[in-house]
């Protein structure tokens, strides 16, 4: 599918069958889903219409997109069950590809499938990619000057457009300095994590360190491993300071 060079909106078809579901009753199903990208860093499943299965009831104009045009919202409607606003058409959309398709709100869906597999937080990009290595490289976190971790034996996870991280087992981590919060955080590629706040010289430090207690199949190797932002700690590497990442967790 073609894109106009004026536009920063990345449009591919992919190959996957997506399907949605609402209140129990399927929303869409289509093996013809395409990935728009309307942010940088991850895609969004936009639907042919004709692979809508619920009625969508027409709520008048959305925002104005620079380069999709002029959205109209709809309602979306099946067996009962209703999600106010959910759905956006593109009609007139400068990007011709975009006219006849819709995109369903992702948190306005109960679920959503890619085959048979139930995917969370927003599609899995085909350009992200984890690795998670076993290394046998020496790592040490420090917080505020007092080490919290030390181990010889991480596992480091790579992760597509992110830093380096490095998962610890716990029990080379100072378990007695972390305090256990509510924080919880959901990735499409490794799950929910919990986390952890850092005591240091006197000073908690909000949820500096994460893990995975039940992670999606790709990143089992890190199951139960704790982690500590990079960008917010000092992680000594071979006894080598590693310089703090800029990323959006910075």
């Amino acid at each position: 599918m073609g894109t106009p060079q004026k536009t920063r909106v990345r449009i591919e078809q992919s190959g996957k069958r997506v399907r949605a579901y609402l209140g129990g009753s399927l929303v869409a199903d289509t093996t013809a889903p395409i990935l728009v990208w309307e942010i940088p860093y991850y895609p969004t499943y936009y639907i042919p219409v004709a692979d809508i299965r619920a009625e969508l009831v027409e709520d008048g104009p959305g925002e104005h997109s620079p380069s999709r045009g002029d959205a109209t919202v709809y309602t979306v409607k099946v067996n009962g069950t209703n999600a106010p606003s959910a759905a956006v058409r593109y009609l007139d959309s400068p990007l011709e590809d975009l006219r006849d398709l819709v995109r369903l709100d992702w948190d306005a869906m109960d679920s959503w499938f890619e085959e048979d597999e139930e995917v969370f937080v927003h599609p899995r990009s085909p350009y992200a990619r984890i690795d998670i290595l076993p290394s046998s490289r020496h790592v040490r976190v420090e917080v505020d000057g007092v080490t919290v971790a030390e181990s010889s034996s991480p596992r480091m996870l790579f992760e597509t457009g992110l830093p380096v991280r490095y998962y610890l087992p716990k029990t080379h981590v100072r378990m007695d300095l972390l305090e256990h919060t509510d924080t919880v955080t959901r990735c499409p590629y490794k799950g929910d994590a919990e986390y952890w706040s850092v005591r240091a010289n006197g000073e908690l430090r909000k949820d500096l360190a994460w893990s995975y207690p039940v992670p999606l199949d790709e990143s089992r190797k890190v199951t139960g491993l704790i982690c500590f932002y990079s960008e917010k700690v000092d992680i000594f590497v071979d006894g080598v300071l590693q310089e703090r990442p800029k990323s959006k967790f910075a």
